[in-house]
């Protein structure tokens, strides 16, 4: 699965792929009831891919019914563990065996190398899918020390409709993320892809039904976030929503769930991550590798990416210089080229944001380090801006671009400050040679995910998400995830002596 091609095979791949582009609703490709369409497009080359259903509130009801009419008549969430485990596992093993065609297609649709799309993003969906599968039949349910007189069962139910709200970066894994836990835990699921990034979910959908899922379990419903993502948001029939993306959209999503049934909401919104480097980190070679590859790996548009460097003045300077190495390594270009690191923004409008905070660093006459430049309209050069101060706009907002931005310290508490400096709080990496600074950081800093001399988020068994406004309600991965997913009901049984006595009357 993990193995690369080369450009020509991923080529002919591409020459051969048949793209999705209805809506998938109650087990069938499905146009929009409206008829409308809209264009996607290859963001690397401009080339038309596909015309996508534009669906809209009634594409929204048409799917929640469906359902709907799934979830109640327990056609999935009474079949016992072991067969919701059975199918879930054939659906990995699916996705598996489609490996290079999923690659090909993520890459086509979001301008992300194809490299990182084979060697991360599908091997990582399918243990997502498998994790969760196995999770299935390992989840114990509870009693309660209520005494003698009566049997008390704490017991896990799958919350019901639940939709799912996909951003553009990792529409693979992130549509993973949720359906995992959420077809594991018993629920039907209604996904609304970004309308930037569509093909690769219509394309697992089609293989989870080839798989056994039964129709209506999972539906995709594909179009904007102002016509498919807000009904689903306010709609009284859908029990959750969980949602990745932006902060300001995710503020929307509460505001949905007060003006409609109260529904659960979970938000894995943005990031402005910090990687602390203390002047006693040991290798600062292996540093500069972990955050060259924080900063730019996905192009930078990734929630978790390292974006700011909070480093001690007395090594900024040699840690600056050990990472020309690595960023030299991490060539731009054609997506499908699998020599190639840095791919293409995933649309016009992000390039010209991203390019905004290029200009901005130019015209307020800070250091760029490294990078700077751009190519095509949709590349843009991994980027080091240094001397960037805490009020500055490159230190507070997110980016969600390759641009790394640098700031010196002198002390632990300064340090600290810094990184905590921000509305986010999903992620960090401290560098230190020192256990006891290591601990003290790692405590301190406000930030959902923080790791100690290396960049990650964790695998399949370890939650994800955010302090405050990074995210909201629960945490993606792990059992945490699956819980979130279930309502937990009190079964109070009385089996005392006086209700014999009562019945013997």
């Amino acid at each position: 699965m993990g193995d690369l091609l080369t450009r020509a095979e991923y080529a002919a791949i591409a020459n051969e792929l048949s793209f999705p582009c209805n809506a998938f609703i109650n087990g069938t490709f499905t146009p929009a009831i409206s008829g409308r369409t809209f264009a996607t497009k290859n963001p690397a080359t401009g080339e038309f891919l596909a015309d996508v259903a534009a669906c809209a509130s009634e594409d929204v009801d048409l799917a929640v019914s469906s359902a709907r009419e799934a979830f109640e008549d327990g056609r999935w969430r009474s079949i016992s563990p072991r067969e919701r485990k059975t199918v879930l596992l054939k659906f990995a093993d699916l996705l598996e065996q489609h490996s290079h065609e999923l690659a090909v297609l993520e890459s086509l649709d979001s301008g992300k190398p194809v490299s990182e799309c084979q060697l991360v993003d599908v091997p990582d969906t399918v243990h997502t899918l498998r994790w969760h599968a196995e999770l299935i039949d390992k989840i114990y349910d509870n009693t309660a020390p209520v005494g003698s007189d009566a049997l008390t069962l704490v017991v896990r139910e799958p919350i019901g409709v639940v939709g799912c709200v996909l951003p553009w970066n990792f529409p693979l894994l992130m549509l993973a993320w949720k359906i995992g836990p959420a077809l594991a835990a018993g629920c039907s699921v209604i996904v609304k892809p970004a309308e930037q990034t569509t093909l690769t979910t219509l394309r697992v959908a089609q293989l989870a039904f080839e798989a056994g899922l039964p129709a209506g379990v999972l539906n995709i419903v594909t179009g904007t976030g102002k016509d498919v993502g807000e009904p689903i948001g306010l709609h009284n029939d859908v029990d959750m929503v969980s949602f990745t993306g932006s902060t300001a959209t995710g503020r929307r999503f509460l505001h949905y769930a007060a003006d409609s049934n109260l529904k659960r909401i979970v938000l894995e919104c943005g990031g402005k991550n910090p990687a602390v480097v203390m002047d006693d980190a040991q290798d600062l070679d292996l540093v500069a590798q972990h955050v060259v590859n924080g900063a730019f790996w996905n192009m930078g548009e990734n929630c978790s990416a390292t974006s700011r460097l909070i480093v001690h003045a007395s090594v900024k300077d040699e840690l600056l210089e050990r990472m020309g190495a690595y960023i030299r390594e991490w060539k731009m270009g054609d997506p499908l080229d699998p020599q190639n690191r840095v791919g293409a923004l995933v649309s016009p409008e992000h390039f010209d944001k991203v390019k905004s905070y290029l200009e901005h660093a130019t015209a307020s006459q800070h250091q760029v380090v490294y990078g700077g430049g751009t190519e095509g309209g949709v590349f843009v050069e991994p980027t080091v801006i240094d001397g960037v101060d805490r009020e500055n706009r490159l230190f507070q907002e997110e980016i969600f671009g390759p641009i790394l931005s640098v700031i010196a310290f002198s002390t632990v508490s300064e340090a600290i400050a810094l990184a905590n400096d921000t509305v986010y709080g999903l992620a960090a990496s401290v560098y230190t040679g020192s256990l006891r600074r290591a601990i003290r950081l790692s405590r301190e800093i406000r930030a959902g995910i923080v790791t100690v001399n290396c960049f990650g988020e964790g695998d399949a068994s370890t939650p994800f998400g955010g302090y405050k406004a990074s995210g909201f309600g629960g945490r993606d991965k792990s059992v945490f995830a699956h819980d979130q997913y279930t309502e937990i009901k009190t079964i109070w049984i009385d089996v005392s002596d006086r209700s014999d006595e009562e019945n013997e009357k």
